[in-house]
């Protein structure tokens, strides 16, 4: 939940099931270093289709977005560990703020 997206150390990847509202399978990936424009099209690669992120920036949601990937910023690491947010965000009632990226 890094308030800049290009910067975090590590990325979590869940197969869920929207139906049971249940996740399936986590894998973790170390973060590449921090190049503008790549993680857009990586993660789209890599079968990403939303992204739950403390803040990003809006070139950075752009291209998400031109990837097919929905991009929801402003959750809060104080609403649990990754699999506690995703299972929030599951059943429609994550809380999210402000995006704390500023470019």
């Amino acid at each position: 939940m890094c308030a800049h997206f290009g910067h975090c150390e590590s990325f979590y990847f869940f197969d869920v099931d929207p139906e049971t509202k249940t996740i399936m399978k986590k894998v973790t990936m170390t973060a590449p270093p921090h190049e503008p424009g790549l993680l857009p099209k990586l993660l789209s690669e890599k079968g990403v289709n939303i992204i739950i992120s403390g803040g990003m920036g809006g070139r950075a949601q752009q291209l998400f977005s031109q990837n097919g990937v929905q991009v929801v910023t402003g959750a809060s690491p104080d609403s649990g560990s990754p699999e506690e947010i995703v299972k929030i965000y599951l059943t429609g009632s994550l809380q999210t703020g402000a995006n704390p990226c500023d470019h």
